[in-house]
């Protein structure tokens, strides 16, 4: 046995002096420093003096003017199901294509209003809302906020707190949602500045895909009621899909029967133009703006055919133009969404990093995950001052974004500039449209995330595990709730890869003929086995939770359980003294004798450990009673392939005694051998 001789690196140096270093690379300032700072903290300044306008121009403003033209009509449409007055999802989206304009680094996603994120919102400025009394009956309603008006005119005016009653409903709404979006961009932004985007790799591609698929049942049930033309209340908490559908059938006979036909002709016509806009997407220059069409006519429709005197339609209602006076986030309502707007951050990021850095791979550029999480909070920090909801990237508006020509962050300006537009000018024309086309609008724009369900045959031969992550992420954001929803997908994906840990494969090991390779036994033929030799893998770190299992698999590998031959040896000699005791003959004592010294069939077991990447304390407790165990019985016990990380911690844990840390080997032919 050739011992091989590694010499180890140098230690590093202590955490004091790796403190200190850092704290003066982030202390010191320079000019340079501060100008990679200042540039790196706002892209803008980086790309735009080199922005080539006549490459890029044509591009960026006719993605920018059709995602506007597709954003509009999904803008008033998400208001609803954010719980929303309508011209406040055309300011949400307005003010983050800015925002995102100056701060993001991708060139490709469009960031503004997502399905998911003003469900999330929606359900808890509902929750807000009725806590606050605005969801009583009309007339209990009126006489509070009498009341609340006859005691400001009687009481002095220090106590402000009895004025908030005069707030309606719907300014009441707004100021849930923004203090709840004010407080989820704080958390984004302290994300990026404490560099924690490692949070999101919790979410993998199945698990998010799940909860979107989830929450889409959700919207679907809470867009319902609107297309029937139904005035129930809006279920929240636990259980509040099942709860909505109970709901709607029990006032199935008050349908509006206006809503339900003008819901069906918009079905009609947006689903196969959809369909025709996927299908020769390669082939049109441009998606067919369907969504605009259809609220154009229909507005058109319900102001001429007077479909809410007539029929009792209910509309979309007066949408004011130009902007309202910045307000601030009511601090009193932060300690009531503070929680509620974890999840919601944690979404927001992780859709935005995960859309930007996928185009980013795709076209060749990069991106920084922190400063999209600093863009993506700056995105709801400051719109929240202007009565604006949570924002993300969105990935169906992104699609569009790329293949209608976008260049750089310059389409976003151009989209801002047509939402604009409509703030200044058209939103009053709005006022006829009816809620029912705004809820197909929303229904139809979730067949991208029901599709899945078409993946689910190829993703279970890919990996069933992921696709159980799926199936009970997506049933718990559907049936139970969709904050519990995520955080029951979190703790599922989680447990899986404990799991697969705590019950891995564990093969015996073949040699491959006229070469130094070894390769399981169970998964190939042809395989030769060297005479008292066992060779065996642990496919999984060894620590506390698989340690049973290690053992338990070890011994029925080799068919030996060190500890019961312990047993029968120590059970044989307590029999042959009792017989010598008996008769002193020796016929009887050599049978006894024999039976103790029985061959095992194998004087070595090598562990090959290439694929253990870490031990713990309960780790090197197991090796030491396994190696102890068969060294009893006269079976010794090698290591192969150890990284180094693991023969740190063997070393450290005295595994070896002293003269002994030859036996650790580098290959396991070379144990082998040496066996």
């Amino acid at each position: 046995h050739h011992r091989m001789f590694l010499e180890p690196q140098e230690k590093r140096r202590s955490m004091k002096a790796l403190v200190v270093k850092q704290a003066k690379k982030t202390c010191s300032c320079t000019p340079a420093k501060v100008k990679d700072y200042v540039f790196g903290f706002f892209p803008v300044l980086q790309w735009l003096p080199k922005y080539k306008l006549r490459e890029y121009l044509l591009g960026d403003i006719m993605s920018g003017v059709i995602v506007g033209v597709l954003l509009v009509p999904q803008s008033i449409a998400y208001s609803l199901l954010a719980g929303q007055e309508p011209i406040y999802g055309l300011y949400t989206s307005f003010f983050a294509s800015i925002i995102y304009f100056i701060f993001g680094t991708s060139r490709h996603i469009s960031v503004g209003i997502f399905g998911v994120i003003c469900l999330m919102v929606g359900q808890v400025v509902d929750r807000e809302i009725q806590r606050a009394g605005y969801d009583l009956e009309p007339a209990v309603l009126s006489t509070l906020t009498d009341t609340a008006a006859y005691v400001n005119t009687t009481i002095s005016p220090v106590n402000r707190t009895l004025q908030k009653p005069l707030c309606d409903k719907s300014c009441y709404a707004i100021t849930v949602g923004a203090t709840m979006t004010f407080i989820a961009g704080v958390y984004q932004v302290a994300m990026g500045f404490f560099q924690v985007g490692f949070v999101s790799v919790y979410l993998s591609d199945s698990l998010l895909s799940g909860f979107v698929t989830g929450a889409s049942f959700t919207i679907l049930t809470s867009q319902a009621k609107y297309l029937l033309g139904l005035d129930i209340p809006r279920s929240s908490g636990v259980g509040s899909l099942v709860a909505t559908w109970i709901n709607i059938f029990r006032n199935i006979h008050k349908t509006n029967v206006c809503d339900l036909i003008t819901s069906l002709l918009c079905f009609l016509v947006l689903i196969p133009t959809k369909e025709l806009n996927e299908h020769f997407k390669s082939r049109l220059k441009a998606p067919i703006p369907v969504e605009l069409v259809v609220i154009v006519a229909a507005t058109l429709a319900s102001h001429f055919g007077k479909l809410r005197e007539t029929y009792g339609s209910s509309v979309a209602g007066h949408i004011p133009t130009g902007f309202l006076p910045p307000h601030p986030p009511d601090w009193n309502l932060i300690p009531n969404v503070a929680l509620d707007a974890i999840p919601i951050a944690i979404i927001g990021f992780a859709i935005t990093v995960s859309l930007s850095e996928m185009f980013a791979k795709k076209h060749g550029y990069s991106v920084k995950a922190n400063q999209e999480m600093y863009a993506i909070g700056f995105c709801n920090i400051i719109p929240s001052f202007f009565h604006c909801f949570t924002t993300s990237a969105a990935l169906a508006k992104t699609l569009v974004k790329e293949s209608t020509g976008c260049r750089t962050q310059m389409s976003g300006m151009v989209t801002s500039l047509v939402i604009l537009l409509v703030l200044l000018v058209i939103a009053p024309l709005f006022y006829s449209l009816q809620k029912c086309v705004l809820a197909v609008i929303t229904i139809v724009n979730l067949r991208g995330a029901l599709r899945k369900f078409k993946d689910l045959p190829k993703m279970w031969h890919l990996s069933r595990v992921d696709t159980v992550i799926w199936l009970v992420t997506m049933a718990a954001s559907a049936l139970i709730s969709t904050e519990i929803g995520l955080l029951v997908g979190v703790c599922f994906s989680m447990l899986c890869v404990i799991f697969r840990t705590q019950r891995p494969e564990a093969p015996l090991l073949g040699w491959v003929a006229e070469s130094e390779t070894y390769e399981s036994l169970s998964a190939y033929k042809n395989l030769q086995t060297k005479p008292g030799i066992v060779v065996f893998r642990f496919e999984a770190p060894l620590y506390y939770i698989n340690k049973e299992c290690f053992k338990s698999t070890l011994y029925k590998q080799t068919g030996v359980n060190p500890v019961w031959v312990k047993a029968a040896k120590k059970k044989a000699a307590k029999r042959m003294l009792r017989e010598k005791e008996v008769d002193s003959g020796g016929n009887q004592t050599s049978i006894s004798m024999d039976f103790v010294s029985e061959p095992l069939g194998f004087h070595t077991i090598v562990i090959d450990c290439c694929a253990v990447q870490f031990l713990d304390t309960a780790g090197i407790r197991t090796l030491k009673e396994v190696c102890k165990d068969y060294r009893e019985i006269d079976v010794q016990v090698l290591l192969a392939q150890c990284n180094p990380s693991v023969r740190s911690s063997l070393i450290r844990g005295e595994f070896f005694k002293e003269g002994e840390d030859h036996l650790l080997f580098h290959s396991v032919h070379q144990a082998v051998d040496f066996a």
